[in-house]
């Protein structure tokens, strides 16, 4: 799995969660247990993931919903 954005805005996250839904691209958001050590004010980010292998789709669909300065750098070694 690939880091696509890391945020705390919960509606960035939904909006996301939303458009990743509709394109059919298989997604987790991850560290949302860690709101419960927070005591849910929002100060741990959560990552939103999603597979190696649907990355560039995904990464293309944040750029044309103009959500491009929120994606995470792509790993090492990937354009």
């Amino acid at each position: 799995m690939e880091e696509l954005i890391r945020t705390n805005d919960l509606v960035l996250i939904s909006f996301v969660e939303a458009l990743l839904r509709d394109a059919h691209i298989d997604h987790l958001v991850a560290d949302q247990a860690v709101s419960s050590v927070d005591g849910s004010i929002g100060i741990f980010p959560r990552r939103i993931l999603v597979d190696s292998d649907r990355a560039d789709a995904a990464r293309r669909l944040m750029v044309d919903a103009g959500l491009g300065a929120e994606l995470r750098p792509p790993p090492k070694g990937r354009p």
